[in-house]
């Protein structure tokens, strides 16, 4: 996961708060940082209360040192690159050398100390959002504290007075950095070890990207036309799968910093929701859904226990965002004859395809030629063909007997015979079919007026 540490020197300037009176001469932990976008392995506790570690898709999670019995954490702001899929990388801002940061994990109960340190070319600040705290340590740059200057390190310094799902993410020139990929999530797990405990426990954040073909910058002033649709800085088919033991108690933690909502869909399985923005809900208020819509700048944690085996889709349902790279200006092409433009064409670019004239599948079987630093908008294969998606798509594979600490891909399942559609090539029943918009009633004995 940390591959190399890095030790911020003397120097560096803080905060004026009583917070820092008290830590002053203590040094800086280090600042841990991860170079590749792999699912790390759950950092499990080594002292203090028990706890279920969250896994963060393709993300990890930040050390931290003890320290007179606070627990000291060291984020570094600072441009990163972070590689959206194979063959695309994008220059964004982040924290500890990736976007989005590492998942901050602590108990509620805990006293924290954040050490940010800021290599941006600009202030910034870190607000934690959902957490009560001082209003010094709200984070808020010029409300709550001056910013954080370039090359200066804050300290905040709080007690963790609930437990739940949280965020972390700058609030100094919010739409540029939340825009470059600056955010991540903040995980307080109960006290009581028995509280909620699940067998395993998945978070990631939702967020998006305007960026060009061939080009590697977000473009910061997109209001709604974004192109990358991302869970952790990631688009499909490079989101890591959500690996599950048959049987297992099973949370999945879902934070929104995109610009509109998200209705999260999981296949093969009907959920609990049992965590909203403001805490955990009770076990009689629970609802039943198979898609938990995710407001903008809002938190949710939803459960099931994993009793089906099989590889089971999870995505957004709002279909534009499970491709990518789209075009917002591209034509509709279903029906048109294209033989003699086609023939025109390629005249001057023989290689040259006429796509779109029965639907854009064919676009996830060809290999097109595509610009640097891009990828198609349908991409991924399955064990049967082309998936066609792309964007905020991943599979949840539950599968018989794996260890509670793996969570290496098992591969693709392989559906019990009978238990997989197959070609019909028999004698087909006659079927109804409806020639009018007009309502019709049907009676008790199924005959339709």
């Amino acid at each position: 996961m940390m591959n190399r540490r890095q030790l911020i020197g003397a120097g560096a300037a803080f905060a004026s708060t009583t917070a820092w009176a008290k830590t002053s001469n203590m040094g800086l932990p280090e600042a841990a940082v991860a170079d590749n976008a792999a699912t790390q392995p759950p950092k499990y506790p080594d002292g203090g209360p028990d706890y279920q570690p969250v896994v963060t898709l393709n993300g990890w999670t930040l050390p931290f040192r003890m320290n007179g019995g606070v627990k000291e954490f060291h984020l570094v702001a600072e441009p990163v690159e972070r590689e959206l899929a194979e063959g695309m990388v994008a220059n964004l801002w982040g924290y500890n050398g990736q976007s989005t940061g590492p998942t901050i994990e602590a108990v509620e109960g805990d006293r924290v100390r954040i050490f940010v340190t800021n290599r941006l070319p600009e202030h910034t600040s870190v607000h934690w959002h959902g957490m009560i705290l001082p209003s010094g340590m709200d984070g808020v740059g010029g409300l709550s504290h001056p910013a954080i200057p370039p090359g200066k390190t804050y300290v905040y310094e709080f007690d963790l007075l609930k437990s739940g799902t949280f965020m972390y993410h700058p609030h100094a020139d919010e739409m540029v950095q939340m825009a470059m990929g600056m955010m991540g999530m903040f995980i307080v797990h109960p006290k009581n070890p028995d509280h909620m405990r699940v067998d395993r426990d998945f978070c990631f954040l939702l967020n998006a990207f305007d960026i060009e073909p061939g080009s590697y910058l977000p473009k910061i002033m997109t209001m709604t036309d974004f192109n990358m649709w991302c869970w952790n800085s990631r688009i499909f088919p490079d989101i890591d799968p959500l690996v599950v033991s048959r049987n297992d108690r099973v949370r999945v933690r879902v934070g929104n910093l995109t610009m509109t909502n998200h209705p999260i869909h999981m296949h093969g399985y009907d959920f609990e929701v049992t965590g909203t923005d403001g805490g955990w809900v009770r076990p009689e208020a629970r609802w039943p859904e198979v898609t938990i819509d995710i407001p903008v700048g809002a938190m949710r944690a939803y459960e099931f226990d994993a009793v089906h085996e099989g590889d089971w889709a999870i995505h957004c349902h709002k279909s534009h965002h499970t491709m990518n790279a789209m075009g917002h200006d591209v034509p509709t092409l279903i029906g048109a004859d294209m033989r003699d433009l086609t023939a025109r064409i390629r005249q001057v670019q023989p290689e040259y395809m006429s796509m779109g004239t029965a639907g854009m599948a064919d676009m996830g079987m060809m290999q097109m030629p595509l610009p640097d630093n891009t990828i198609p908008m349908m991409t991924g294969w399955g064990p049967f063909g082309p998936l066609e998606m792309g964007g905020m798509f991943s599979v949840v594979k539950v599968r018989e007997g794996l260890s509670a600490n793996d969570y290496s891909d098992p591969g693709w399942y392989e559906n019990p015979p009978g238990t997989q559609a197959w070609e019909w090539t028999g004698e087909l029943p006659d079927h109804a079919r409806m020639e009018s918009a007009e309502t019709r009633i049907t009676d008790a004995s199924g005959h339709t007026d």
